[in-house]
């Protein structure tokens, strides 16, 4: 075989490979869009107090054995986000989204968007959330580094074509004085 045809049969196998990867990404995305349109449906919004929040395996959460019936076989054994929160007088168990749990602070009072036992989203009660910074990467740590270098020499620049002009003024100042006389 030639390798010119080799390298045609690769690039039609990739082809075809992307082809069907994008249209059951496609199918994944209608299906995520509409069971997201499905939880907010019904959701409503509750004053909750978060007393702790970490990642258990759902097993372990402490669920009614009717909700670990019905998730699948896959997430049973995985840990998610689980929120130990105090609605009204009882306190329960809640499940959250991955993005949502970051913003959750704990002793506080939260009010929480949820269908359920899951929580969409939060919003600070009395006050607004705090916003945890996040670990820079190597590289942003990098850059940030490089452009205080550049600010910092930006200013010595400045500073030294300050203090020449206004030494060149006064010498200027000074040289028009010894004319004078």
């Amino acid at each position: 075989m030639k390798p010119l045809t080799v390298v045609l049969i690769v690039l039609a196998i990739i082809l075809v490979g992307l082809i069907i990867l994008s249209l059951v990404g496609r199918k994944l995305q209608k299906k995520a869009d509409a069971a997201q349109e499905n939880i907010m449906v019904g959701a409503q919004t509750y004053s909750i107090m978060v007393i702790d929040k970490k990642r258990i395996k759902l097993k372990d959460a402490g669920f009614p054995q009717i909700v670990l019936d019905q998730t699948p076989k896959w997430l049973r054994g995985r840990k998610v986000p689980i929120v130990k929160a105090k609605i009204g007088p009882k306190i329960t168990n809640l499940m959250c989204d991955e993005k949502v749990f970051e913003k959750i602070p704990t002793m506080k009072e939260v009010k929480a968007v949820m269908n359920g036992i899951y929580i969409i989203d939060v919003k600070g009660l009395r006050s607004g959330l705090e916003q945890k910074k996040g670990k820079k990467g190597f590289f942003a740590r990098l850059r940030d580094k490089a452009q205080k270098v550049v600010d910092d020499d930006k200013k010595e620049r400045q500073s030294a074509s300050a203090k020449n002009a206004k030494n060149t003024k006064t010498s200027n100042e000074a040289s028009e004085k010894k004319k004078k006389k």
